[in-house]
């Protein structure tokens, strides 16, 4: 879950923006269909698509080696179709964008959905490499999977955890990214800004983050993995009703031997209890000045998400420096592409467009 400050947390962000409309010209004859090898449809993302993405699922997984992992990921669409990279957060893990997927290979892209360090079947290569969960770790790992797949450039987006690593993508690696969908807001993180106490009601939806600082809050993430995470969505989006069927499917990435150590160096090194990486001291001391993100971007926020900061985008707005778009989505949570997936796949398309001008 994300923590931009402890001071632009809490309360709803509704704008007057609306929501991007899903209905257009392109149709896929079944789940997994593709518009061929050449550029994508360009158009909207319509009724016909979302029903037919609705009941799918993920064919094998795929395993590379990547920097100091071995990534599993998802991929789906025609081989070289032109790439949409879809980052996942905590608690959640890739079939946040199962649904979304066939939308978007439905209009000739190339879907890679890789699990974070920590998660699924993504595992480190030694034993001996630290089990860190910071920002900047996160982030390298993404463009190490870039550089072991051959992916030059993509469309990036995601939420939570991914929403960060997307966001300091674009800030810091813009030639990798050809355009931005990013849900939050601005995620990237400074550990001097964290410092600073918000009312008692904003710190409130973070229990969780203070919890993982103590010894007991580590057993009990180890011990109530599942528990926690469910109550976690329950919070996070209150009127997503998910079943069972549909968290135990995601709650199995958490079983992943570095899950616990993983997610709780992200938690502390936020608070300054976990130190940076002396390999990532120089990303660290750049994500602290706040770059701006100057490629196209388009900014999803669920009106019903605790997290995101009231007053819509205003207060990240001048992050963003290049052709931007803001819209909230009505009566969604935190888990905006899996509780609206088809306005998810729309923001990605309208964002490739603004790419191309």
């Amino acid at each position: 879950m994300e923590r931009r400050s402890f001071g632009k947390l809490f309360g709803v962000g509704v704008t007057g923006a609306a929501t991007p409309s899903i209905a257009g010209a392109h149709s896929a004859s079944a789940p997994w269909a593709t518009a061929g090898k050449g550029a994508p449809t360009g158009g909207d993302v319509s009724a016909e698509e979302t029903e037919a993405g609705a009941g799918s699922s993920f064919g094998p997984l795929k395993q590379i080696r990547a920097g100091e992992l071995n990534v599993g990921y998802a991929e789906a669409g025609p081989a070289h179709g032109p790439v949409v990279l879809l980052l996942h957060g905590w608690p959640y893990d890739i079939h946040s964008f199962e649904a979304a997927t066939p939308l978007l290979t439905a209009h000739g892209y190339r879907v890679i959905v890789p699990y974070l360090r920590g998660y699924g079947t993504t595992t480190f290569l030694s034993p001996k490499t630290p089990r860190n969960g910071e920002q900047a770790a996160v982030a390298t790992d993404v463009i190490a999977l870039m550089d072991a797949l051959h992916i030059d450039r993509a469309v990036i987006g995601g939420f939570d955890w991914g929403g960060r690593t997307a966001d300091i993508i674009a800030a810091q690696w813009s030639e990798r990214c050809k355009a931005l969908v990013s849900m939050g807001g601005y995620l990237i993180l400074n550990q001097k800004a964290l410092r600073q106490p918000a009312p008692p009601a904003k710190e409130y939806p973070f229990w969780y983050a203070y919890y993982f600082c103590t010894d007991r809050g580590e057993l009990g993430l180890k011990e109530y993995r599942h528990d926690l995470a469910k109550l976690v969505w329950h919070t996070a989006s209150p009127t997503w009703h998910f079943s069972d069927a549909t968290f135990d499917r995601t709650a199995k990435a958490f079983d992943n031997p570095d899950y616990v150590p993983v997610v709780i160096s992200n938690y502390r090194w936020r608070l300054e209890l976990a130190p940076t990486d002396p390999r990532y001291a120089d990303l660290e001391a750049r994500l602290a000045e706040g770059p701006a993100i100057r490629v196209p971007t388009v900014g999803l926020d669920g009106e019903l998400d605790p997290f995101t900061p009231s007053g819509g985008d205003s207060s990240y707005r001048d992050k963003y420096t290049g052709p931007y778009v803001h819209r909230t989505l009505k009566g969604i949570g935190h888990n905006v592409p899996q509780e609206a997936p088809a306005a998810f796949a729309q923001a990605v398309l309208e964002a490739d467009r603004m790419s191309r001008g």
